[in-house]
This record gives C-alpha cells, structure tokens and sequence, in this order.
C-alpha cells in the first residue's frame, strides 16, 4: 500500500530538521537508545481531515529518531474559541511516540509537518489545515514561552484528553495528575468518537 505525502529526500517537511540535529539522530536511531515518549495532538477542520492526519502521523514517523508507538480513535469536535457553526468541525487525534531529539527539535519538526500542509497563522482560533501541538514530554515542565511544556490547556481541553485516555488510559498529565481524573472533570461533551474512520500506524 502506498502511502500519501511521501517523498523520500523531496519531502518538504524534512528541511527543516538541521544537519547537525539529523546526524546525531541518525547515531542513535538504529537503537533509539535512551529515547524519551511524547504525547502529539492532531486536527483538521480544512479540507480532506482524515487524509491531512493520516499524512502528518506518516511525516512524524519518517523523522529520523521518532517512532510512532501509538494512534488514538479519531474524535470530531466543534472548534474551540469561536462561535458555533461559524468554522467545519475539527478531526482530532493522538499520537504517542518514542524520540531522541530534544523538545525544541521536535517543535520544529511539528511546524515543518504544518508547513507542509499548507498551515498559516493568521488568525488566532482559525480554521486550520492542520494543527500538531505538542502535548506532553517525558516528565519535562518547562515555561519557555516558544514551547511550554506540558502544554498550557491540555488539561481542560477534552479533544486531548479524550483520544490521549484511549491509547493510555493510566497516562499523566505532568503536573497535572491522570489524564482519567482531567478527562471527567471536563466530560467529553462538545468530543464525538468516529468509529468509521480510522488511522494507520505507520508500517
């Protein structure tokens, strides 16, 4: 089975990954020794969701010293911050993955993938071809503002928490206590499952 959005080196998405960090990864990657686990939240609510979060879960897989470990149900979710019915809904998911570049390399990696799919940033809260939040990393707390670490509002936002209790269902949220514990006190009103789509993990 062929896979969309992959094209070896003329991927656009690699680009961005500097020579140096690629070099490292690459010593390590056979093994990935010592990798720490992080947790990716994906959306979609521009054309083709399902397609745009299945390509970007195959890019995260083919970044030198990423492994793809695990890929949530897919949730449809109203948009968050704006007035109902005013954007297309949201497809979310999560996706769990082992790595040994260093949080600031997997941000860039992140903004890659959205660049790649066309991603701008224009408006705060606007519709978006693809949006890839990095959730949580290791056990790492962090309040640099480019990248703070665990994110700021996973705890209150049920179309993280949702699809993340899935694959995990013993999962923390550093700082925060069990992503279970989080998921019930915000319900999972405004999250929808989809049971009729699905997403591969990268073979």
């Amino acid at each position: 089975m062929t896979r969309p959005f992959r094209q070896g080196h003329s991927d656009p998405t690699v680009q961005p990954v500097p020579a140096s960090v690629v070099e490292k990864v690459d010593a390590a990657d056979t093994t990935l020794s010592n990798p720490k686990w992080a947790v990716i939240s994906i959306g979609s609510n521009l054309g083709n969701r399902l397609e745009t979060l299945q390509g970007a879960v195959d890019a995260l897989e083919d970044t030198p010293g990423v492994r793809v470990k695990a890929v949530s149900p897919v949730y449809e979710t109203e948009p968050w911050g704006v007035e109902p019915g005013s954007q297309p809904s949201y497809f979310n998911a999560v996706v769990v993955l082992k790595t040994t570049l260093p949080p600031s390399s997997l941000l860039e990696r992140a903004h890659a993938v959205e660049e790649a799919f066309h991603r701008v940033r224009d408006e705060r809260w606007g519709p978006r071809t693809l949006d890839v939040d990095i959730v949580a990393y290791a056990g790492v707390t962090s309040d640099d503002p480019r990248l703070t670490l665990p994110h700021p509002r996973a705890h209150e936002r049920a179309f993280v928490l949702a699809p993340w209790h899935d694959v995990d269902p013993a999962a923390q949220l550093p700082g925060r206590g069990t992503v279970a514990d989080l998921l019930a006190a915000v319900t999972r009103e405004g999250v929808t499952p989809r049971a009729d789509l699905e997403l591969r993990l990268p073979e």
